[in-house]
């Protein structure tokens, strides 16, 4: 029971007094405590091998390595990994689970240290499903059953994971820091071993002059809506972001979309580079140009799924593809060769033949070649590897962050991204003049008749609608975009979303209030509300927590649908139904019993039920009969707010804001992504399949580059398999 002013609160149920409201605002009170005030973050689990963990020396009772008597990680210090996979098998299957898409068809390969390698096929070949696999990134899915063997350094992936960056499609960051700020809270956050600001300007600096970011460094990221930098300097400032903890392994996913030529060569310059410092970087790519193909030491080719080709890049390939006819005309782009040698022609009926019938023959050739892929060599476990695997074990444990640290660099960048956002605090400034102008207009001067009662009504209820939709289509506005930034940044072990979410309400808090105090500000006088300062300022501040608690309903709704869209779609229409039901329209002893949750639970009923009480208490009305309401008392009698306080209706806001933060946290660690696991695949290969080498068919020189033919499939399948 929430005391208040020594005397517990009765008059009010729900959310205000008694009842199931309370109940549930102590659970949510209870855990937003526990949230808030709980340990730092676990990083990443799989990093560690659970049963090996105390079989190294360097580590001290604390739980923290140590390596003659120094903290690590070493900053910048890459450990060599190499990753095989072998007969990766994804499919999908529709609802009745009757039929059965095929993604990738046994697929094996190898990505070594110092090297560059890339998954390359026409649309839809499955290279986004395969690097997903590889980085373990896969949204899981009943639907979906995936296969195979998968290994990191000789050892099984579930019991050796390594650190890994993986840098998406989409380049999503904070609009309105500088890149210099963005990669600084970055470093604060994932290495606290940097605590002197000098070394970690050092180590920022060293990474914007590696990825050429230094021209643009204290410019800021942008957006859709804002001006910000080029798409290749976010795609660089994405790979950045990545490097912060070192990691072994760089997935990226179509690094070069919606670049231009030269963006896109400058990025895959920046991926060969950082294969060259011992980084095993794998990336999927659509057609490169030509520039950008040399770059690249190994390539995967993937067709619907099945693999035509792994194996060195540049001209083995090309060689390979020869012993079939198929030979790469002079100034012509190998990739563009590879990319039409290996699609299906849909331009007839007899194209789509020949072609499938070409590239089935490529498929079955290549299977056929060896068990193993063709640039593999054995992974022994030699006692160099074991000191890297101690050295890689012991890199990944690092201190951790404290809570209180992470509140406040998550706090700075709150505000920051809050404070600067000029283009949306301009129009929510706006808004607020125009509406309350608007209002005011239409409100002007209200006297004490008594239609003035009715007219006093209409204006709270639309007062504290107004206030609520605009703080609610602000944050489902933009909160979806920034859960997927939370959602990446959790997951890597960077905060906890305890700090994330009080830093957010804190730094939002000033910018929050300024716009109802503009709005009441202008309001109030022009529609000679009660006159007495102290009413203006309880009017101020009801208006002021209610567009608190609609911003937190803003962060429930995003955090509960996937989409901006669908947030925008659901907030609106939620808000509907706690303004049918916020004492205007419907009085609340006349709601249908199975409804009577609703207004308990509506901030639009609290506002209403505030402003009304703090109006209507202590005035007096012009009356002529006897049946005339008299004072304002009665006028909130009939609302049903007879008896009410103000505080209760603070008291109640202020629970169904905590609840909504509440449900928000777990919304957020409920959808946080979950990903496929790899079930692994027994299988013994008979010893004769090992032996098997692809017979070479006459080359033709004279055969056309426009004109891929297919040879006879006796051409292409060795003698000893027709």
């Amino acid at each position: 029971m929430v005391k208040l002013g020594g005397k517990r609160v009765h008059q009010v149920v729900g959310f205000g007094g008694s009842g199931l409201g309370q109940i549930l605002a102590a659970i949510a009170a209870a855990l937003l405590l526990r949230l808030f005030s709980g340990p730092g973050p676990a990083l990443l689990p799989t990093i560690e091998d659970v049963d090996d963990e105390d079989d190294y020396p360097g580590k001290d009772d604390d739980g923290e390595t140590r390596a003659d008597g120094e903290d690590l990680p070493i900053s910048g210090k890459v450990i060599p990994v190499t990753i095989l996979w072998s007969n990766i098998t994804c499919s999908l299957s529709d609802k009745p689970g009757k039929n059965v898409r095929f993604l990738l068809k046994n697929v094996s390969g190898e990505a070594k240290p110092g090297r560059l390698l890339a998954i390359m096929g026409p649309s839809g070949s499955g290279k986004t499903t395969l690097l997903n696999v590889l980085a373990g990134q896969l949204t899981a899915s009943p639907r979906l059953h995936l296969s195979g063997l998968l290994q990191v350094n000789g050892q099984p992936i579930s019991k050796k994971a390594y650190k890994f960056a993986y840098v998406r499609q989409e380049d999503l960051f904070f609009s309105q820091l500088t890149v210099r700020e963005t990669l600084s809270l970055a470093a604060e956050l994932q290495l606290p071993h940097l605590s002197s600001a000098d070394d970690r300007d050092e180590y920022v600096n060293n990474l914007l002059f590696r990825l050429g970011l230094i021209n643009c460094a204290d410019s800021n990221v942008g957006d859709a809506k804002v001006r910000g930098i080029s798409g290749g300097e976010k795609k660089r400032l994405s790979v950045a972001c990545e490097l912060i903890a070192s990691p072994s392994v760089i997935f990226a996913d179509e690094p070069t979309t919606g670049l231009d030529a030269f963006q896109a060569e400058r990025v895959m310059e920046t991926l060969r580079l950082l294969a060259e410092d011992g980084h095993t970087v794998i990336c999927s790519i659509h057609q490169p140009r030509g520039s950008v193909y040399t770059k690249f030491d190994d390539i995967v080719l993937l067709t619907e799924g099945a693999l035509v080709y792994a194996g060195p890049a540049h001209g083995e390939p090309l060689a390979y593809f020869s012993k079939f006819g198929y030979q790469c005309p002079e100034l012509v782009n190998p990739a563009e060769f590879l990319a039409d040698l290996i699609s299906v022609d849909y331009t007839s009926s007899d194209t789509v033949y020949s072609s499938q019938k070409r590239i089935d023959g490529l498929v079955e050739a290549f299977s056929q070649k060896t068990s193993t892929i063709l640039y593999a060599t054995p992974i022994t476990r030699s006692e160099g590897f074991k000191n890297t695997t101690r050295l890689s074990r012991k890199s990944v444990v690092k201190r951790k962050v404290g809570w209180w640290r992470q509140f406040w660099l998550l706090l700075k960048r709150a505000w920051m991204q809050a404070s600067r956002d000029g283009p949306t605090n301009k129009v929510r400034a706006r808004m607020s003049v125009a509406s309350a102008i608007i209002f005011g207009s239409v409100f002007w001067r209200m006297g004490r008749s008594q239609t003035s009662i009715q007219d006093r009504m209409g204006l709270l209820q639309v007062a504290a609608i107004n206030t609520a939709m605009a703080a609610l289509t602000k944050t489902v506005g933009v909160f979806p975009k920034e859960r997927a930034i939370v959602d990446r940044e959790h997951a890597k072990g960077s905060y906890k979303l305890g700090p994330y979410l009080l830093s957010k309400l804190l730094a939002e808090m000033p910018i929050g209030a300024a716009f109802p105090l503009i709005f009441g500000t202008i309001l109030y006088p022009m529609a000679r509300l009660h006159p007495t300062l102290s009413r203006f300022g309880k009017f101020c501040g009801i208006v002021t927590v209610e567009s608190f608690a609609a911003s937190a309903m803003g962060l429930t709704v995003g955090a509960m649908v996937p989409t901006t869209e669908a947030a925008m779609a659901l907030g609106p229409s939620l808000m509907t139904v706690f303004i049918v039901f916020g004492g205007y329209y419907v009085n609340a002893d006349n709601t249908p019993v199975i409804f009577r949750w609703i207004p308990r639970v509506s901030l639009i009923r609290w506002a209403f039920e505030g402003l009304c009480i703090n109006e209507f208490n202590g005035l007096q009305f012009d009356h002529q009969h006897s049946f005339d309401i008299q004072t304002g008392e009665q006028a909130l009698e009939r609302l049903s707010f007879g008896g009410r306080r103000i505080r209760d209706t603070f008291v109640a806001q202020g629970r169904i804001l905590l609840f909504l933060y509440w449900t928000t946290y777990l919304l957020l660690e409920r959808n946080k992504p979950k990903y496929q696991q790899l079930e692994p695949l027994i299988f013994d290969l008979p010893q004769s399949h090992q032996q098997l080498e692809v017979e070479a068919p006459p080359v033709d020189q004279n055969v056309p580059y426009q004109q891929l033919g297919t040879p006879p499939l006796d051409e292409v399948i060795p003698d000893e398999q027709r």
